[in-house]
């Protein structure tokens, strides 16, 4: 989880060095798991080096390729059980691939994506943000005030400087 979580942000920030090394130490301990005859989690960290792929395509702009490799990460952590003792995903495959619509310029198509993500992993911050700014985005007003009001909900004990929060209610008109 470490490894993937500092390749994500290294990706995502532009290091696609940095990610390139997560992604290595990533299928490194891939490797380790084939060998060791760990099927479920040698899948999870397939998927885990995909979605980074994916990322470091995206930072040195090939779109359309980040896109696909994004796509298939998130249908194959669709087509994988969950495994009973974890909690789920670090973050969703398939809400990481409405982001990466999100900054493609494809609201319409990040929104499908978000709320895919939704019917599974239920009630995540990103998510819901994820899912109103893609509605705000495509013009569907009434999804995204939908949206933005789940997310001041969830979050109504969090700190109310965040940006994403500063963004609800600058849509809904509250204070």
């Amino acid at each position: 989880i470490a490894v993937f979580a500092r390749g994500l942000g290294a990706a995502r920030s532009g290091n696609t060095a940095q990610a390139r090394e997560n992604m290595e130490r990533l299928n490194s301990l891939r490797d380790s798991l084939i060998q060791a005859k760990q099927s479920y989690w040698e899948e999870q960290v397939n998927i885990q080096s995909k979605i980074l792929e994916a990322w470091v395509a995206h930072a040195e702009g090939q779109h359309g390729h980040s896109l696909r490799l994004m796509r298939a990460a998130a249908d194959a952590e669709d087509a994988t059980d969950k495994h009973p003792v974890t909690p789920g995903p670090l973050v969703p495959a398939r809400e990481l691939l409405g982001e990466m619509l999100l900054e493609a310029n494809q609201p319409a198509r990040a929104l499908k994506e978000f709320e895919d993500s939704m019917r599974i992993e239920p009630s995540r911050f990103r998510g819901l943000h994820g899912a109103a700014k893609a509605a705000q985005l495509s013009g569907d007003h009434k999804k995204a005030g939908t949206y933005y009001t789940k997310l001041l909900t969830l979050s109504k004990e969090a700190d109310s400087d965040r940006e994403e929060l500063r963004e609800a209610k600058a849509f809904l008109g509250k204070k």
